[in-house]
This record gives C-alpha cells, sequence and structure tokens, in this order.
C-alpha cells in the first residue's frame, strides 16, 4: 500500500483489506456466538457502514434481517454538530434483538441522538457494532459493545469512509497525512 490522493489530501496506509476482513470476521463470530436462536435485526447506518455491513452480514450464520437508515453529520472532514436523518426507519424494534452497525464511532453524536429513538420503542436488547473508534474525539459516551479497531483521532478514509464522497470504494483504511 502506497499513500494517496483524495481530492486535495494525502492519505498514507492505515489498516490493510487482509486486518479489516479478519477483524469482520472476529466480530460475526462473538455476534454468531451471542445471538443464537435470538434472530437479531441489524440497522446499518448509511452511508459509512454500507461495507461494514454487507461484509459483516455474510458472515452472520444465524438467522438475522437487516435494515438501512441515514443519518449523517460529516461534512468534509469535520463532524458539522448537527445530526440529519435523511431516511427514516420504518420496522418495529418491540421486543427484538437489535444490532446498529456504524462504520465509525467518534464524538459519539450521532449515535447520542438516534439511540433515544429507538429506546423509546422497547427492544429486547441494543447493541452496537462499529468497525472503528475514536476514544480521544468523544463528546458523547457511547458504548461499543462489539469493536474493530481504537484509532488515534486522525480523519480516515477507505472501506466506506470517504472525504467529500470520495474514497468509499478504496478496500483499504488510509489516514490523513498532517
Amino acid at each position: 500500500m502506497q499513500t494517496i490522493m483524495v481530492h486535495d489530501k494525502l492519505f498514507q496506509p492505515y489498516l490493510s483489506a487482509a486486518v479489516i476482513d479478519e477483524k469482520v470476521s472476529a466480530i460475526a463470530n462473538q455476534i454468531n456466538k451471542d445471538y443464537e436462536g435470538k434472530h437479531p435485526l441489524f440497522i446499518a447506518i448509511l452511508n459509512g457502514s454500507f461495507i461494514f455491513a454487507s461484509d459483516l452480514f455474510k458472515k452472520i450464520s444465524i438467522e438475522a434481517e437487516i435494515c438501512f437508515i441515514k443519518l449523517a453529520s460529516y461534512k468534509g472532514t469535520k463532524s458539522t454538530g448537527q445530526v440529519i436523518t435523511a431516511i427514516g426507519l420504518d420496522t418495529d424494534l418491540f421486543n427484538r434483538h437489535v444490532i446498529i452497525i456504524e462504520d465509525i464511532v467518534d464524538t459519539g453524536k450521532t449515535l447520542h441522538e438516534f439511540l433515544p429513538q429507538l429506546h423509546h420503542q422497547h427492544p429486547a436488547s441494543l447493541k452496537i457494532a462499529a468497525l472503528l473508534h475514536k476514544p480521544a474525539a468523544t463528546v458523547h459516551h457511547i458504548h461499543v459493545d462489539y469493536s474493530g479497531f481504537s484509532i488515534p483521532n486522525k480523519f480516515v478514509v477507505g472501506y466506506g469512509l470517504d472525504y467529500s464522497g470520495l474514497g468509499r470504494n478504496i478496500p483499504e483504511i488510509y489516514e490523513l497525512v498532517d
């Protein structure tokens, strides 16, 4: 892997596709074990989580369903501080085991604003699976139940994560060069 340019910014290799796949398999194996016989509903948060959600869901061997919701709080490389719901949830969560799929939890604002809406529907359980977590960026504490990688407070692209619309299709994860 070598450095890449996305728009006007230079990014260096951070996580290889093989390392990501290994971690996704480990998360799926744990979920398969924890939810055996429970028929969980996965809610993937678009746009960023779509690749992680797809790869994770392909490795889920238990009976499960998946749906999608679009929430956004980023513009360029910075969080806007406001969560925008672009596509709403149309599935009844009452007494369901729910697993939120997120690409990255950094400030925690998106989930901080979204989770009360889910709790209001009285699911049997509610857990979070996130590929990436930035503890140093946390403003709203969010417990990530199935965490892939804890990363420093750097901007990253690839594997579903973008910089102003570009970079989502890169199979690895790259970090911004300072």
